[in-house]
């Protein structure tokens, strides 16, 4: 063999050697690769435990304060709290037969309008969220998802607030601030918004209840028979007053920024506080094997 030859024998030698140790290194990473990326889907897809869920689901009734107040202080409608906007309508269809026929009100109010768009949004916000039901209404990734899509409807109503030039505060119930069409697409996504607000907290099936409406939470806060164990922790008791404390700060906060913002950066800043909360389903810790 000439020298020429050994030379390149000596290098193929090499060559095949560094090649024998690249593929299983890269293997190696590949592997890792997905490994880590089964892992990050696995832990998306467990089981977040409900007792441990004070923080976000207090952020929700926060939530439900601040939006709810942007659309009273314009029209007098609350978009969380179906149940007025429900009797309301009642009440117009009371109205075509009161009256002398011929000199009856025949006509569909503004507010009556505004009312019938907030309650059909909210129900239509609300059926969205039966998506959780196929996913898993306890399932991190649908928690996150779920608060995202809030976030998004509520930064679809500030762009239509944005663009509808109206005002964010009436003064007198017969001359609302929001009238025009797009201030009725507004109101439809913040109403959804809870909607979809509303399932995600019933599913979880806490103290908090759905965080849009206190009225149950506000009796069963009265009729706990530990209500007045003040030097005892006392979860039933202690997260109904959380609840109550938050839609309160909520609402009080909502209308303090609505008075400097305006009816679009209002919702602007509520739709940071819903990706805060979106983000802060990652730390809630998995539910406990059984």
């Amino acid at each position: 063999m000439t020298e020429n030859e050994k030379v390149a024998s000596a290098q193929h030698a090499e060559q095949s050697a560094r090649s024998s140790t690249t593929a299983p290194l890269k293997g190696d990473l590949e592997r890792a690769e997905t490994k880590q990326t089964m892992s990050l889907w696995q832990y998306l897809m467990t089981d977040v435990d409900p007792k441990l869920t004070t923080g976000p689901l207090a952020a929700y009734c926060f939530m439900t304060g601040y939006i709810d107040v942007i659309s009273f202080s314009a029209i007098f409608v609350w978009c969380g709290f179906q149940t007025g906007n429900f009797a309301q309508l009642a009440i117009a269809i009371a109205r075509l037969f009161y009256g002398q026929p011929g000199f009856r009100d025949l006509t569909f109010h503004k507010a009556d309008q505004q009312a019938l768009c907030s309650l059909i949004a909210f129900n239509a916000g609300a059926f969205i969220g039966r998506v959780g039901d196929r996913v898993g209404a306890h399932k991190r990734i649908w928690l996150i998802s779920g608060t995202f899509i809030q976030a998004l409807m509520t930064m679809a109503a500030a762009i239509a607030f944005w663009k509808s030039n109206q005002g964010s505060i009436a003064d007198q119930r017969d001359d609302p601030a929001w009238t025009n069409a797009l201030t009725f697409v507004g109101l439809a996504f913040i109403s959804a918004s809870l909607g979809v607000q509303g399932i995600l907290g019933k599913r979880l099936n806490t103290q908090f209840g759905t965080t849009i409406v206190l009225t149950t939470v506000w009796v069963e806060l009265m009729s706990d028979p530990r209500l007045f164990k003040f030097r005892q922790r006392v979860m039933t008791r202690d997260h109904r007053l959380i609840a109550a404390v938050s839609l309160f700060l909520g609402a009080f906060i909502g209308r303090a920024i609505l008075q400097q913002l305006g009816t679009a950066g209002t919702l602007g800043v509520g739709v940071g506080v819903r990706i805060f909360i979106t983000l802060s389903w990652i730390f809630v810790p998995n539910k406990p094997r059984s």
